[in-house]
């Protein structure tokens, strides 16, 4: 019983390694290692969407908003229709906070990841940084071994990825201004935004930094 249940566990390891996809060597001609900056609009947006949320134990859809303050601040809530419960986080810099049973958390996106959703760039620097440009696609990969892999497209952030062992293992998918897809390859799970409305004159005070 020992040896079957080792050899269940182990036969889950290579199912899961094998789901999460390889990343694939940069495409395009060699350019300097300049990434512009890429940041959240200026002053106070408010950016209204509907969600959907799935891994091995929870689906869940609602509504939500993140309101964003220039330069580095983002308070996200995410509402499960039907009333029942939801997920809210705050993000200041690279500091995410976001309180709550694990279940909960678990359906917020890392720092990095959840700035890219906003379509800011905010990855941690690194010496080793790698750039091809494609067309008007500047693709860049940031660190060895473990590396942020950005697509700029139009001097609009496309994708973030993170890459452990040649793995792509979570990432960041803008296919437009309105469709956001999150995916945690590891722990199969997925977070959806279609974005409803941004108001970019959004009035919100300090006190919704803190729980």
């Amino acid at each position: 019983m020992r040896r079957a249940r080792l050899t269940l566990l182990c036969g889950a390891s290579i199912l899961l390694a094998s789901c999460i996809p390889k990343a694939h060597p940069l495409t395009g001609l060699p350019v300097a290692a300049k990434i512009p900056p890429i940041e959240i609009p200026t002053g106070h947006t408010r950016f209204v969407f509907d969600w959907k949320y799935e891994d091995a134990d929870i689906h869940a859809s609602g509504d939500g908003a993140i309101r964003a303050a220039y330069p580095d601040s983002a308070r996200l809530d995410l509402f499960v229709a039907g009333g029942f419960g939801g997920a809210t986080a705050v993000l200041i810099g690279d500091d995410l906070r976001a309180p709550g049973p694990s279940a909960v958390r678990r359906m917020i996106p890392p720092a990095p990841l959840l700035w890219a959703a906003l379509g800011r760039l905010a990855v941690p620097p690194a010496a080793d940084t790698v750039a091809r440009l494609d067309g008007d696609t500047l693709r860049v990969d940031i660190g060895r071994g473990s590396v942020w892999r950005i697509a700029i497209a139009g001097g609009v952030l496309a994708r973030v990825e993170r890459i452990d062992d040649g793995h792509v293992v979570q990432s960041v998918v803008r296919a437009d201004a309105r469709h956001v897809r999150y995916s945690d390859a590891s722990a199969r799970r997925t977070l959806e935004l279609v974005i409803t409305s941004v108001d970019g004159n959004a009035d919100f005070d300090a006190s919704i930094w803190s729980f």
